[in-house]
């Protein structure tokens, strides 16, 4: 067992920290503030090997382990969650194809998305079927050697950005998780059309979007896996993605302790530093040493699916552990802050309003604590 970050990690670490701080930070502010999508910071981060960093090298892909994608993904989140978030999309969108792709598939999907700048998305939820991935109401009818889509998504990053989908339909709606296909096709195939974006609490510099499909011609060329095979498409991806939703966590948190102790050294109240009041070094003490167990938990899950083990309880771990702590860490930011913390003059209520968000996508934390009871009883 060995803590010590690798030279060539240590050298990643920096070069995304320093993107954060250069290329995110500065702007996030304004970005959150318009709602609009950072696309240059997108090209930017791209052509600097920060995004879809999970292709393998044999598709012309920097090939990063979950555990080195980690270690971008936090320092990315520490200049701005929603931003991040986008990035991330893409790595999340093109999983389904790592996992579930033939080896046709990954050398077409990936050269399309190497080859020049370009963004993925992941189409799994649907109004009706959030958490409830079984319940998808997206259906996929056969036709000769296509299949006709028609139904729509919600919540989808990257929706009105993205140049291709992954996306999730069923053969029998009541059939749940037995007829559930994954597809990958372009974003621009007859029939789909992303809807408005939505104007979310945080978060705000991220694209989410309903999707529409209206006879959606698929080609069986486009089906990753077997017919049926979707489900276990969807939770493995989202057992690999996990800890990355963690990392994110931690970056938010750690934002926010950053923040809390550089105002607690200037901010004076009855002629001292706050940073001397007891009350005060307690809620740093404490959003510093639950930072810390979760980078450490989010690290051991990236590590266990890197080495090939089953890390389904381990992810949930990592997922529900660090987006509480995201969450209870920028609260206690803003009261670090106090009145200063509760105006938009200052950083930590943006920090607050993204981390709730992580506490709901990509399966509820209230989903991450069903998975590991469902676990522990198993054993």
């Amino acid at each position: 067992m060995d803590f010590q970050l690798t030279d060539d990690q240590l050298v990643l670490q920096d070069a995304a920290k320093r993107f954060a701080q250069s290329e995110i930070a500065p702007i996030a502010a304004e970005y959150d503030q318009s709602g609009e999508f950072p696309m240059e910071v997108m090209k930017k981060a791209w052509e600097l090997g920060l995004a879809c960093v999970s292709i393998p090298p044999e598709y012309d892909g920097t090939g990063l382990s979950l555990f080195d994608s980690c270690l971008v993904t936090e320092e990315l989140a520490w200049g701005c969650s929603g931003m991040t978030t986008s990035i991330m999309a893409s790595d999340l969108g093109l999983t389904p194809i790592l996992v579930a792709g033939s080896e046709g598939q990954k050398k077409e999907w990936f050269k399309f998305l190497t080859e020049e700048f370009r963004m993925a998305a992941f189409c799994l939820s649907e109004p009706e079927a959030g958490s409830d991935v079984a319940g998808l109401q997206l259906l996929a009818e056969k036709d000769g050697d296509d299949f006709i889509l028609n139904g729509t998504k919600c919540w989808i990053t990257n929706g009105g950005v993205a140049h291709v989908y992954t996306v999730f339909a069923t053969l029998d709606r009541s059939s749940r998780h037995k007829g559930v296909c994954a597809f990958v096709m372009p974003s621009d195939t007859p029939g789909i059309t992303p809807g408005k974006k939505e104007d979310k609490m945080g978060q705000r510099a991220s694209d989410t979007r309903v999707i529409h499909f209206d006879n959606v011609r698929v080609p069986r060329s486009q089906l990753l896996g077997q017919e049926g095979e979707g489900f276990k498409v969807a939770m493995k991806t989202l057992d690999t993605t996990r800890p990355s939703i963690g990392s994110l966590a931690v970056g938010i948190a750690r934002r926010g302790l950053d923040e809390s102790v550089a105002y607690a050294k200037e901010r004076k109240a009855f002629g001292f530093p706050i940073a001397g009041f007891q009350a005060v070094q307690f809620m740093l003490a404490d959003m510093a040493k639950d930072i810390e167990a979760a980078r450490l938990l989010t690290r051991q899950s990236a590590w266990m699916i890197d080495q090939g083990l089953r890390a389904s309880k381990y992810s949930s771990f990592a997922k529900c552990f660090a987006t509480d702590i995201a969450m209870k860490a920028t609260t206690d930011a803003v009261q670090v802050f106090g009145g200063n913390g509760y105006t938009k003059e200052y950083p930590v209520e943006k920090l607050m309003r993204d981390a709730k968000l992580m506490q709901i996508y990509e399966g509820t934390n209230q989903i991450q604590r069903l998975v590991i009871a469902r676990e522990l009883l198993k054993e």
